[in-house]
């Protein structure tokens, strides 16, 4: 997340992420799944900025920036309303630090919703982060944090200091680790989406013996081939079972020379790993050639 102050108020770049590893560990008796997850945010943004509101209303305009197929499919889904994790987050914070301080809000969309690359997670966490600022409340980094696991799993991720993470818990909780090597992607989305409950309500705990912490040891010695033969996400099976458009994704993958693949959260954004920039340019042609309505080349996040 990155956030800079402007003449009128907070501006924030809100990264998009890539689940390099999920697996599910079991579920938890308040419904939600224990989880191990490696993320790592990467250079796709959200952009949203914040000026102050005298009459203590926060008011959120949502802009669609996100590209589109010739059919115009890929339309955003977010809400401008009290249901937008934005809202939520502005309302919780005005709540907690008992202030009655107004905020105008403006959300340029271009991570894609129903994609698994934590769009909505991101804006939510650049809310928590901007607002804070912008109103002086003072509110430390762990209670923030704090706020963060209680609006969504994801969220704490894009609150913490480091572009890679391993999460676990339901996701929120977070240890940060350091990588020195700069990792190329290249990901795509099919025109549609794939709920989040609907997958997690259909996935088993995982049975393999794929353990976080050895992939992590991969990308901190920069072993990246190594790290992506041992990709994996214990959401892509159910996933698979719902959405034909992400076995066609799959299928595409595993024809290009992508050094590993997958798809990221719960879908239906698909990644591959490459080797270079130029690398993930070829990739990214013959996808749009093929007819992937969105498809984007970007790295991990400085």
């Amino acid at each position: 997340m990155l956030c800079q102050s402007t003449t009128r108020g907070v501006s924030v770049l809100a990264p998009a992420k890539l689940n390099l590893f999920l697996r599910i560990v079991g579920k938890r008796p308040d419904g939600f799944h224990d989880i191990e997850s490696v993320m790592v945010s990467v250079n796709l943004y959200d952009t949203l900025t914040f000026e102050p509101l005298p009459t203590g209303d926060i008011e959120l305009a949502v802009v669609d920036a996100s590209p589109r197929s010739k059919s115009g499919e890929l339309k955003s889904e977010a809400p401008a309303g009290p249901t937008n994790l934005v809202v939520r987050a502005a309302n919780l914070l005005k709540e907690y630090a008992g202030s009655d301080q107004g905020a105008r809000i403006s959300l340029i969309k271009r991570i894609p919703s129903s994609a698994g690359l934590g769009g909505g997670s991101s804006d939510c966490a650049a809310a928590l982060g901007a607002l804070n600022r912008l109103w002086g409340l003072g509110v430390s980094d762990a209670e923030l944090m704090q706020l963060a696991g209680r609006l969504g799993s994801d969220v704490p991720f894009f609150l913490g200091k480091s572009p890679l993470a391993l999460c676990t818990g339901r996701g929120e909780l977070i240890e940060p680790f350091r990588v020195s090597t700069a990792l190329h992607f290249v990901i795509a989305k099919p025109s549609s989406g794939l709920s989040t409950p609907a997958v997690y309500r259909i996935c088993e705990p995982d049975r393999t013996n794929q353990s976080a912490e050895r992939f992590l040891k991969t990308i901190q010695t920069g072993r990246i081939c190594e790290m992506a033969r041992r990709l994996h996400n214990g959401l892509q099976a159910p996933a698979e079972t719902l959405s034909s458009d992400v076995r066609r994704l799959r299928s595409l993958f595993e024809q290009e020379s992508v050094v590993g693949h997958q798809m990221s959260g719960s879908g239906s954004s698909y990644f591959g790993v490459c080797r270079s920039r130029r690398h993930a340019m070829g990739v990214a042609s013959r996808l749009r050639s093929a007819g992937i309505p969105w498809v984007r080349i970007v790295r991990s996040s400085p």
